[in-house]
């Protein structure tokens, strides 16, 4: 204590008061604005990473805001304890456009998942079959950061120093349909897997392959849980990327866009799964609270619209021409080009983050999936002369690593 003053005294070679979890870039934006950010320094940047997936409808979204606005006088927070109209209106909607008969609202996608991995595992204890509770996934995936899903990735730079790890998952190779049939036992019970690996590399999964895993979960009896949180919610022109598919699967992870930019995540599921979740089986402070219930309504009136997602798909059409022509420019560098919708990853020759640090300092966004691997998410809301934009922007970009 300081005598003088009366305050605690200084601590002696003190740390940041934030936790050093992040390679933070020295940027700060104070407001955005539809496809833009705009920084400390007033200066405006192309933003094709919308928060990793998350600001689907753009920046400060006209019909998001005056939501918002009028929530926030309105009512912010009960409890689930107490019907919520917002939440029933969201849950029916989602319903009647989607595979799913019931719904459970979350905060985030990690909760997302974590609740279909329960669901799947009262699903089957309900049926009997207690000793069912391994979940089959694959290598490279990204799941979340919570202990469970951590264990499912499995991956060293995500289980590091956090063991020993939750116990109950089997990992094969990307794509391997072999190993899964391999990997299934009598303690199975469901696959897991993410339609496009976004952390990963951004690898859609061969939807041929996803009809075959479809037929193997309905042979042996298992559940079927896809992790939409960043592919899903009309990011690669349809509602879910399992829809290219055409298959149905019996739980859905969803979360990033469904809310905007306001925290909102859902685990979705068929009717004769969801009721394992039953009174008192799971729960949530915040999931589904009136403000994001109302935020994420807003967001279901813009994706839903006629036209909307045919646009998402033809902004990927324009976006996937000018790229595979950059990668034919520039052999040496590009090695790929690869994704869904507007979910898309160039993969390089090269370590990528040079590469997105000279496009910060040019007003470009751009994020990385893995060492090589460049990724790009813009806002679902994107135009022509802002495909434009990008590719003139990345073709400058990668001239400059060509030459250095």
């Amino acid at each position: 204590m300081n005598e003088s003053s009366g305050k605690p005294a200084p601590k002696p070679n003190r740390m940041s008061a934030i936790m050093p979890t992040y390679n933070r870039m020295d940027v700060a934006f104070e407001r955005g604005e539809g496809v833009y950010l705009f920084d400390d320094q007033g200066k405006r940047h192309l933003d094709f990473l919308a928060g990793i997936a998350v600001n689907a409808l753009g920046h400060c979204h006209p019909h998001l805001v005056k939501t918002l606005q009028k929530q926030a006088e309105t009512l912010w927070h009960t409890s689930n304890i107490y019907r919520i109209p917002h939440q029933e209106r969201l849950a029916e909607r989602l319903v009647e456009a989607s595979f799913a008969d019931s719904i459970f609202f979350t905060n985030s996608g990690v909760e997302a998942v974590e609740c279909a991995m329960k669901l799947a595992r009262k699903f089957h204890y309900d049926a009997g079959n207690e000793g069912r509770y391994r979940i089959i996934t694959f290598s490279n995936a990204f799941h979340g950061r919570s202990l469970a899903t951590i264990a499912a990735a499995g991956k060293e730079k995500l289980t590091r120093g956090f063991g020993p790890m939750p116990e109950g998952f089997d990992i094969v190779p990307f794509a391997d349909i072999r190993a899964v049939r391999k990997a299934i036992t009598a303690e199975t019970a469901a696959i897991m897997l993410e339609p496009v690996q976004g952390e990963g590399g951004v690898y859609p999964f061969p939807a041929e392959k996803l009809q075959e895993l479809r037929r193997i979960a309905d042979e042996e009896g298992l559940l079927l849980i896809l992790d939409e949180i960043q592919c899903g919610m009309a990011r690669s022109g349809k509602l879910f990327a399992f829809e290219w598919a055409g298959i149905t699967p019996d739980i859905v992870a969803a979360a990033k866009g469904i809310g905007g930019g306001f925290p909102l995540g859902a685990c979705m599921a068929r009717a004769g799964v969801a009721e394992s979740l039953s009174v008192g089986s799971h729960g949530t402070t915040f999931g589904g609270n009136p403000l994001a219930m109302a935020v994420g309504n807003a967001v279901l009136d813009e994706i839903l619209k006629p036209g909307f997602m045919a646009h998402v798909t033809d902004m990927s059409a324009l976006l996937f021409t000018g790229l595979n022509e950059l990668k034919a420019h520039y052999p040496g560098l590009i090695r790929g080009v690869r994704g869904l919708g507007l979910m898309i990853g160039i993969e390089f020759t090269i370590p990528v983050r040079p590469i997105i640090l000279d496009l910060l300092g040019e007003g470009f966004l751009a994020g990385a999936a893995g060492e090589n691997v460049l990724r790009l998410l813009p806002p679902l809301i994107i135009e022509p002369e802002h495909v434009d934009d990008a590719l003139a922007a990345l073709d400058a970009a990668i001239q400059r690593a060509a030459e250095s």
